[in-house]
């Protein structure tokens, strides 16, 4: 009877010390124990999404202009890379709608920015839609995708009809997709910022944020640098959303115009933020 006792103690025990092992893992003699490996937690598992804001009265697409005015001193410098769905044989010819030395030089001076990309830009210049959409330094939101405006007379441009609205965002970032930008912002900035609560209803399936401003650079057609570098500076507080181009042709004084804004806002304690941070802010994340 003592030697089952025995044995059935000694079965216990095995049994006990392989539960153990397989609870902290194999080790090798004189290794110590090893924890098992943990479960992943939920937020490692799924990461976090970029903020956005709740949709507006009858569940309209949200407009953001700038953001919390008493949270420090934050501004994001945004830029409008611009091509209209019919400016392919322009292109051709040899004009330039995109900016890479503005590119650079933001890189040079370490300051993060939202680019507002349409699909047609990112057709054209793949490489640096790609380039850019890899950098952490920046975000690219949406754009729409041929430039056309969402509304009747707005600076002349053609109109999207109501229909294709959000057909148009989305084939934005169908493009954006085709030429490699991994993570394309849940924003959406209004072709001339001309919208209406049409706009905003067709807009809402789109589950984007509309991205506005409250500075206006003056930099589209504008030949003085110095000029838009004031009208910037006289026009930024505190969670400022500022509207620039990356559009060489059209916006032929804007890189350096921000080698001269970027350090002068930096002086009087700005620290320059992508649109995401803003919004993030408005909504109490940090």
């Amino acid at each position: 009877m003592t030697t089952l006792v025995r044995r059935a103690a000694a079965l216990c025990a095995l049994a006990a010390s392989s539960v153990a092992l397989a609870a902290c893992g194999s080790t090798e003699p004189g290794e110590a124990p090893r924890p098992a490996p943990s479960a992943p937690s939920a937020s490692a598992a799924a990461p976090s999404r970029p903020p956005t804001l709740a949709p507006g009265p009858a569940g309209l697409t949200p407009v953001f202009e700038h953001g919390p005015r008493a949270d420090g001193r934050t501004v994001a410098l945004t830029f409008d890379a611009d091509m209209t769905a019919d400016q392919g044989p322009r292109a051709a010819a040899g004009e330039r709608f995109d900016n890479p030395g503005l590119i650079a030089t933001l890189r040079k001076l370490e300051v993060p920015a939202t680019v507002f990309m349409t699909g047609r830009w990112a057709e054209e210049y793949p490489e640096a839609a790609r380039s850019i959409g890899q950098d952490p330094r920046f975000e690219i939101a949406n754009h729409s995708y041929s430039h056309y405006a969402f509304t009747d007379d707005c600076y002349g441009l053609p109109t999207v009809p109501e229909e294709r609205m959000r057909s148009d965002v989305e084939r934005a970032y169908t493009a954006f997709r085709e030429a490699g930008v991994p993570d394309p912002m849940p924003y959406f900035r209004f072709p001339g910022g001309c919208y209406d609560k049409a706009a905003l209803k067709a807009l809402t399936a789109a589950g984007v944020t509309a991205v506005q401003w409250d500075v206006v650079s003056g930099d589209a057609f504008a030949t003085d640098a110095d000029a838009v570098a004031r009208q910037v500076l006289d026009g930024v507080k505190p969670g400022s959303v500022v509207v620039m181009h990356c559009t060489r042709s059209a916006a032929p004084v804007t890189e350096e115009a921000v080698r001269t804004i970027v350090p002068e806002l930096r002086k009087q304690g700005y620290r320059f933020v992508k649109v995401s941070e803003l919004i993030g802010a408005a909504n109490g994340r940090r």
